[in-house]
């Protein structure tokens, strides 16, 4: 990413607040190849940054997950290419994700086309990861932490001269039969640049360490699963990208032109799957300097058309003469008409404008002040087109015209005391507007109270308000050259997403297609959301050598969550909160505002051991701890990590990099009721990595999970990948009671080429 050189009056504040650089460590819940953090930077209130090396050594093809190479983050999983991260045990849309700039919001009501899902980890110059307190500038409508991805930007010749250079790689890993290409390429000049970014992937259905079912059953006739192979987690995925640049003194311009195509990704803890998802995004961006200091300014546009339906391991027939839903595919279904439901097709199309503005004056050489203004404009149709059976003979609109919009503004003041002592002081207001036209089930029929519900629903005001204020403090001490303390507070408010407020139907099979939680329970909107409200408080604290050589950190933290976004039990017959709590089995739930806290700390670190004939050898680790508790009813939250640690030894020869990790994750027993969430027991994992690096290649090679060992992934859910989904406690599969298995062994390779 091309960036301007530093501002004169800014010079001497930046050489004061000098990067530290430190390696940080990270936890994982599945087997994952791993990554060296070669050139991350922790600076004063700016994140914690992954770029270089570290993101050109991972096979992974899902970007979410080469955020776990940061401290206190771990992964929802999804489908292959659309986990969800997971910081401080806040989720999904209580992050800020952001695409070169561009707040991306899921367009799938379970969440299936989210923002991190649309650019490959090959395309990625650089992620910026504020997970502690992030500023106010950062981002908004969110309550925890801000992820910042920014593709590969324009380069430049020097004057007088032509750029050309390159990039091919390829991967692959024998579990799933991954295999991923990607190329980028450059041509410029000294003002004009010219850039491309490519990547595809591809895998299969992977396997789990062992066998973790008693039924081979899909749904679908003549059709099976081995007991180890986990149902619906094949994917391919296609990512083209175009880059141009200007630059002339001290002003830059370039403008970005995406398209993504997903002819499928399964899902294993959903009862759907994505059976096409196109997206097409452009993104422009201007960065000047002037006499008075920096101004940088966004606009981005995206349009989305996502399609869901059964993949080849869910049953994709439904016939009410041969049993109705959760019966054995009958031999007549095909010959029924509108007695036989041909799939359950489901569309949703979105449209996301939006734009930020933001300057920075250095008003002295230790006062800089940030402000700034950003807008969105976000509309999203959702709707289920019939296809025989209790579905016909209209389309069942889940959201119609749905709207959320928002504008906000900000200040920050940021000030260096003296050589000991930072600040950072910020405030910021946003105005988020919702609202949805009406809606209609499959017919006015009385089938799962469609009738009841859309009438109720629409006899109501749709349009919602939220005024919200966040407020951000933060204060760096550095009492020496060995130690540096980093502390704050922070208000931050988020509006509830569209599909929190808006799906208005209790029938239990159009509930469970609403879910982005992966639990697989339905869920009920409510129009009476109000908007959550956080209040946290963090530190770290940091003792390191003065080189960096060795290091420990370690981050406490503690958040208080008002009007937090959690659910109740349903009956969906009384239309009213149910009476009594049902357990063991998938149950329907309605979004409502309670009250929750959430605490834990990070830890992490590094320690040099030797250096002899054999090379440089270290040890480097993390443990991460969360606890998660709703305080009006004294549950559990949801998917929050249980404690989890990792220990590498790490050795260095020459053009060698190789190491040996230790994976550790405790039983999970923390778990929400409410949802019955299922419990999972803890494991150990050992991977085993290595690299070569060549003067224009490098190869990248090793083992996950090297002992196959099998576990269950504490925060997948529940296990839904095959058999008769749509029902939400079927007769045959899937039965509530398995959670989603982590992968077997795998082999992998990587190789990358410059030129």
């Amino acid at each position: 990413m091309y960036t301007l050189p530093p501002h004169p009056r800014r010079t001497a504040l930046a050489l004061a607040l000098a990067a530290l650089p430190w390696n940080v460590m990270a936890e994982e819940i599945t087997p994952l190849p791993p990554v060296t953090v070669t050139a991350p930077a922790l600076t004063d209130f700016e994140g914690t940054v992954l770029n270089g090396d570290t993101l050109r050594a991972s096979t992974v093809r899902d970007s979410a997950r080469l955020l776990t190479e940061i401290p206190g983050v771990s992964v929802n999983p999804a489908g292959g290419i659309s986990s969800l991260p997971a910081i401080h045990g806040l989720a999904d849309d209580r992050l800020r994700l952001t695409v070169d700039g561009a707040d991306l919001i899921a367009s799938c009501p379970n969440h299936m086309n989210a923002p991190l899902s649309y650019v490959d980890p090959a395309q990625i110059e650089e992620i910026r990861v504020y997970s502690g307190i992030a500023p106010v500038s950062a981002g908004g409508d969110a309550l925890g932490a801000v992820v910042q991805v920014e593709t590969r930007g324009p380069a430049f010749a020097k004057p007088g001269e032509r750029l050309l250079k390159g990039r091919l790689g390829a991967s692959y890993g024998s579990n799933a039969n991954v295999r991923g290409v990607n190329a980028s390429a450059v041509l410029a000049n000294d003002s004009l640049s010219l850039a491309y970014t490519g990547a595809a992937s591809q895998a299969d259905n992977y396997t789990a360490g062992s066998d973790f079912k008693t039924y081979d059953f899909s749904g679908r006739a003549g059709h099976t699963l081995p007991r180890d192979e986990v149902g619906s987690t094949a994917y391919k995925a296609v990512n083209h990208q175009l880059g141009l640049g200007w630059k002339s003194g001290e002003h830059l311009l370039e403008a970005k032109f995406a398209f993504q195509d997903v002819p499928y990704q399964l899902y294993p803890n959903q009862r759907m799957d994505m059976l096409d998802n196109t997206e097409h995004r452009m993104s422009l961006r201007y960065v000047g300097r002037f006499h008075w200091g920096e101004l940088e300014a966004r606009l981005y546009r995206q349009t989305v058309n996502h399609a869901m339906d059964f993949g080849a391991d869910k049953r994709f027939y439904y016939g009410f003469l041969s049993g109705g839903p959760g019966a054995p595919v009958g031999t007549a279904c095909g010959q029924m008409g509108n007695n036989c439901a041909w799939g359950m097709p489901m569309y949703t199309e979105s449209r996301t404008t939006g734009g930020r503005v933001k300057a920075e004056l250095a008003l002295t050489a230790r006062d800089l002040l940030r402000v700034g203004g950003e807008f969105q404009r976000y509309r999203l149709d959702d709707w289920w087109p019939p296809s025989g059976a209790g579905m016909w003979p209209g389309s069942f609109w889940n959201i119609n015209d749905g709207k959320r919009d928002r504008v906000g503004m900000f200040g920050e003041w940021e000030r260096q005391w003296d050589g000991q002592w930072k600040t950072l002081a910020g405030l910021r207001y946003e105005q988020v507007k919702t609202d949805t036209g009406p809606v209609v089930g499959y017919a006015r029929a009385v089938m799962g109270n469609q009738l009841r519900d859309a009438d109720l629903f629409n006899a109501r005001d749709h349009a919602r308000t939220f005024n919200d204020w966040d407020v951000s403090l933060l204060a760096r001490y550095t009492p020496s050259a060995t130690q540096d303390i980093e502390f704050g507070f922070a208000r931050k408010t988020r509006a509830p997403s569209l599909y929190e407020l808006y799906p208005w139907s209790t029938w239990s099979m159009a509930a469970v297609m609403n879910n982005f939680l992966g639990d697989g329970n339905g869920y009920i909107g409510n129009p009476d959301l109000k908007a959550e409200k956080a209040h946290t408080l963090s530190a770290t604290f940091d003792w390191h050598a003065g080189d960096r050589a060795w290091e420990f950190k370690a981050t406490p933290y503690y958040t208080r969550v008002t009007d937090y976004i959690d659910a109740i039990q349903w009956n969906a017959a009384a239309n009213a909160p149910a009476t009594t709590l049902t357990t063991q089995q998938f149950v329907t739930l309605k979004y409502v505002n309670q009250t929750a806290r959430l605490y834990g700390i990070d830890l992490s670190g590094k320690l040099p051991l030797a250096h002899n004939a054999l090379g440089d050898w270290g040890l480097k680790g993390l443990l991460a701890y969360t606890n998660g508790k709703n305080l009006d009813t004294g549950d559990d939250l949801y998917n929050i990590m249980p404690l989890n640690a990792r220990l590498a030894l790490t050795q260095k020869l020459g053009r060698w990099d190789n190491g040996v990790e230790v994976v550790a994750v405790r039983r999970k027993d923390a778990v929400s009721d409410v949802r019955n969430e299922l419990k999972t027991p803890g494991y150990g994992l050992v991977n085993l990595r290595a690299s070569y690096a060549f003067k224009q290649a490098r190869l990248d090679f090793g083992v996950e999970n090297l002992f196959d060992r099998f576990y269950f992934l504490p925060t997948g859910g529940a296990y839904v990948g095959q058999g008769t989904t749509m029902a939400i406690n079927p007769s045959t599969q899937p039965k509530w009671g398995t959670p989603l298995p982590g992968m077997g062994r795998n082999f992998y390779a990587a190789v990358t080429l410059d030129f």
